[in-house]
């Protein structure tokens, strides 16, 4: 395998700042404390997930949940934290004494699920933007995330204190967005690249880093190994105003949590678009890799000649860091998930901004059905994730279909919940609501991936409602409007926004869900950690 090109840089302090600004709003902080909490108990630190879809097939469904149809009417909001920026990313881990939690640049917070009382910090100036995965290094309980920029963090999960920390050498831009999966000895990690905000500067030379796919050592974080979806260096292709070179190819980057098949040891994730010609056959790609060694055993492209930057946002200037001809930006940026259908055949669901939504036969990458549920676009369609209920047959999908004001986006807007028969793609019923307002940040729509329990899924739209809908029906039982002001337990002024990115997460009679997110869609930002739980009366035993 060829070694790929590097720019000879480390940082590039003016450019990244750039192209920050565009695709990740700047936060607000203030210090604040609250009244520490002892240390968490560790026990049963994996009693409830193992990673951000729950299992390591990406199901997102909690069988470990008396949050139900008959119970739901008794959820009520216990304690609110205020976060640190009003973007947040980080998917919380909720134990049986302790909610895990990235807090904006101040690091990992431990806050007892009781009263929100921080029981340690560990002190990080980064962008957590994945979810907390517990695990054991040592014989010692552990967790692991993602900083955005940095790489990937284990620490003890009783003290707060760093274990080790590892990124790729291979890719000296790379964004690490996507959640990673442990199984056994090994932590499979999904790898961007920033060179699609940079590329929003005129004066950078885009691009050559390939996403990719890393395998680190659990015990002490050494890499084993590295797949690039793109396998060719990239090439000189031109300049542009004569004196700024171009590159490629670039892009097929991986943005969502990778699933797991234990029966084959395979890995499968979605790539993103390329962004420079030339396009490859990697590019808006489902792949099966062998979790040993990294080979690929199979890919499928669905979207050829996707070549797209964040330059292209800015259509009237006609950029020249966008690539000519401009691709839709449909990207798999949502987590695969690996379901099992009510005969016992297993198939693989993958959902693609395009608002086309594939199972396909994990052995091989054919595809099994077919659905296109919306006009999808650049933030429209498949976003970050879907979940499924096994014992119901059903698949829940959201669509987002917003767009983004100036960018073409053909077509009829679809967004709402769909849930569908995971064996044929059937569509069993579709919940949609009416924008709250006419505003931009009021438009509804699906971009936060969906939570399941045993009757229930769970959603919260861009527009600030978080939702539980019956399974069955697609009846919303249970509403509550995030857009408000919250008194915090750590004194923070704290207020709630659009839901989106890694969406609610359940354990027993506990929801724990991030209320804010200002991107590139204009949405209402906000820095609320919502902790709902049942009344105890009502909370009943939990369903195995």
């Amino acid at each position: 395998m060829q070694t790929r090109f590097k720019h000879n840089l480390t940082r590039i302090p003016q450019q990244v700042l750039l192209a920050v600004s565009f695709l990740m709003p700047a936060a607000a902080w203030a210090n604040s404390s609250c009244e520490s909490a002892t240390a968490p108990s560790t026990n049963q630190l994996a009693n409830y997930s193992t990673g951000w879809g729950i299992d390591e097939r990406n199901t997102r469904y909690q069988p470990k949940s008396t949050i139900d149809s008959t119970t739901i009417d008794k959820l009520s909001l216990k304690w609110v934290y205020g976060l640190a920026n009003n973007t947040p990313r980080s998917y919380p881990l909720i134990t049986q004494e302790t909610i895990y939690v990235g807090d904006g640049n101040r690091g990992l917070v431990a806050l007892d699920r009781e009263t929100g009382s921080e029981r340690w910090v560990f002190p990080h100036e980064g962008e957590i933007s994945t979810a907390v995965i517990p695990t054991e290094i040592a014989g010692q309980p552990a967790l692991l995330f993602n900083d955005r920029t940095t790489g990937i963090y284990a620490i003890a999960a009783d003290t707060g204190t760093l274990i080790w920390h590892a990124e790729v050498d291979e890719d000296p831009l790379a964004w690490y967005s996507g959640s990673p999966l442990i199984q056994g000895n090994r932590v499979y990690v999904p790898i961007s690249s920033y060179e699609v905000a940079l590329a929003f500067n005129p004066f950078y030379g885009c691009c050559t880093t390939s996403g990719g796919l890393a395998a680190f050592d659990l015990a002490t974080g050494n890499k084993v190994w590295y797949l690039p979806t793109i396998a060719e260096a990239p090439q000189k292709t031109g300049t542009h105003w004569g004196f700024v070179q171009k590159y490629g190819p670039s892009g097929a980057t991986v943005w969502g949590a990778p699933s797991f098949n234990k029966e084959t040891n395979t890995i499968h994730f979605g790539t993103g678009q390329n962004y420079s010609h030339p396009t490859t056959d990697t590019s808006d790609a489902i792949f099966a890799v062998n979790a040993n060694d990294g080979t690929v055993r199979w890919h499928r492209q669905f979207t050829t000649n996707d070549a797209y930057t964040a330059a292209c946002n800015i259509v009237a200037l006609n950029h020249p860091n966008c690539p000519d001809p401009m691709g839709p930006d449909v990207d798999f940026g949502a987590a695969t998930i690996l379901a099992t259908t009510a005969t016992g055949s297993g198939v693989l669901i993958a959902g693609q901004k395009s608002a086309d939504v594939y199972a396909l036969n994990p052995d091989s990458g054919d595809v099994v059905w077919h659905q296109k549920l919306g006009r999808g676009g650049i933030i429209g369609g498949v976003h970050w994730g879907m979940a499924v209920n096994e014992n119901k047959a059903l698949l829940f999908v959201p669509i987002s279909d917003k767009e983004i004001v100036g960018f073409p986006s053909p077509g009829v807007a679809a967004p709402g919940l769909y849930a569908l028969d995971i064996a044929t793609g059937k569509q069993r019923w579709h919940q949609y609501s009416e924008s709250r307002c006419e505003e931009l940040e009021c438009v509804y729509g699906l971009s936060a991936a969906p939570f399941a329990t045993n009757d229930l899924v769970l959603t919260g739209t861009m527009d600030g409602y978080l939702n539980a809908i019956h399974a069955d029906t697609g009846k919303v039982l249970w509403q509550f409007d995030a857009w408000r002001d919250f008194d915090s337990v750590n004194n923070l002024a704290t207020e709630g926004g659009a839901f989106d990115a890694h969406g609610p997460i359940v354990a027993g009679d506990t929801l724990v869900v991030s209320a804010g997110y200002s991107y590139v869609g204009q949405q209402r930002g906000g820095n609320a950690l919502l902790v709902f739980q049942l009344s105890h009366e009502n909370a009943g035993a939990e369903h195995e």
